[in-house]
């Protein structure tokens, strides 16, 4: 039996490692059960509840911080009895864990019930009340598997695969699917993932937590309108839908920062999904330098040469790690992967013109609710062009009936 199809041919190597999304749904259902009872809104006030929020972030920033004391110390060939030289912080661990797990549901439910407020406000809702509500559930979550043919930058497939894969397994599987499929191979790390309730991450930065849980909901409102039920259809559709999730991500999150938790100021991740903060970013922006990298590995591709293409994006990686971002591998999957995330100027995305066509809808918008509204309406990268085009052709009258 021939296999016609990307996502086909790639599961000939993902047998028994994909992730099962119908039992975590369920049990993320009866979780978020249990947490309707909770009901913080009555039992504390809002200062209370944002207390409890730092409270539950300051404990996951200190596990962190422990894990990774533990880890040098099992890695120090120095030390000779790792178990005692660890003894104190594995009972720390196991007691910052059990405090946690005990406050992760009075946590989400706060979260849940001030990030609503806030797009409530937005104007996003009927009578106060999302649709769908916001219910998301910190855990584990897949990694993702992305495929991208080799000659040009495009993903094809996007297959989510089992939280707790070591190293050694997710290398031996890309191997696989490239050497026998002849394309590029990427398994990584994401922080959400657009299900119902929504999977989010646990990390110790509060604002990134709110961005992505306002991220996966603006999935979730997309998936019941047309931009939504789109997704897969091109990749203009998938960047439209992704650059919307960030733009509403990034402003529901800091405006949720500024009503509940103004002056708390932790530190937040450097780069979201792909690389970690560079120790000296004045003399290296990530952004530029990966929209530069992107520009030329597609000029590359466009002449065919893709051998090149692949030692330049190689050669860029290791000086993208040499200025402290640590990224595992750099190929065609990646940039079919974070090209998607057009929210910024600069980036993965190169010269793709959606991101820059979706934040222009964004700035021609009065509201985030008339631009989410009038974006989730479309079905093509025809659609927001012609939109654009009508929002500057507007301005252009407007300035021309001043003067």
């Amino acid at each position: 039996m021939r296999l016609e199809k990307p996502i086909d041919r790639v599961r000939m190597f993902t047998g028994g490692l994909e992730f099962d999304y119908f039992t975590w749904t369920l049990d993320a259902l009866i979780e978020k059960a249990g947490q309707g009872q909770i009901n913080a809104d009555q039992r504390l006030t809002p200062d209370q509840q944002s207390q409890v929020v730092i409270r539950y972030f300051d404990l996951v920033r200190e596990l962190e911080i422990t894990r990774a004391q533990i880890y040098i110390l099992y890695s120090d060939p120095r030390v000779t009895d790792v178990e005692a030289a660890t003894a104190d912080l594995l009972a720390r661990q196991h007691e910052l864990e059990g405090t946690l797990n005990n406050l992760a549901a009075l946590t989400e439910s706060i979260l849940q019930s001030q990030v609503a407020q806030v797009l409530a406000d937005e104007g996003l809702g009927v009578m106060a009340q999302q649709v769908p509500p916001v219910l998301f559930h910190s855990t584990p979550l897949p990694t993702a598997l992305i495929v991208s043919p080799r000659d040009v930058i495009r993903q094809d497939v996007n297959l989510s695969l089992l939280a707790d894969l070591g190293l050694e397994e997710i290398t031996s599987l890309e191997e696989k699917v490239e050497s026998h499929l002849n394309v590029s191979a990427l398994v990584e790390d994401v922080g959400g993932i657009g299900v119902y309730p929504t999977m989010v991450q646990r990390a110790s930065s509060l604002q990134w937590t709110l961005d992505t849980i306002a991220h996966e909901w603006t999935h979730n409102y997309l998936t019941l309108r047309p931009l939504g039920m789109r997704y897969d259809k091109t990749p203009e559709l998938r960047t439209m839908n992704e650059t919307t999730a960030s733009i509403v991500g990034t402003e529901i999150s800091s405006e949720v920062m500024r009503r509940f938790y103004p002056g708390y100021t932790a530190a937040l991740p450097g780069v979201k999904m792909g690389a970690a903060r560079s120790a000296d970013p004045a003399n290296f922006d990530f952004y530029h330098e990966m929209h530069v990298t992107r520009v030329r590995v597609d000029e590359l591709l466009a002449e065919g040469k893709i051998e090149e293409a692949e030692a330049y994006m190689e050669a860029r990686r290791v000086e993208f790690v040499k200025h402290g971002y640590m990224i595992r591998k750099l190929n065609q999957a990646y940039f079919a992967f974070h090209g998607a995330y057009a929210e910024v100027e600069e980036g993965a995305a190169g010269e793709d013109p959606v991101g820059p066509a979706v934040r222009t809808l964004r700035e021609q918008s009065g509201t985030l609710a008339s631009f989410l509204r009038t974006i989730a309406r479309m079905t093509s990268f025809a659609d927001l062009q012609y939109q654009v085009d009508q929002g500057s052709d507007r301005s252009k009258t407007i300035i021309l009936k001043i003067r």
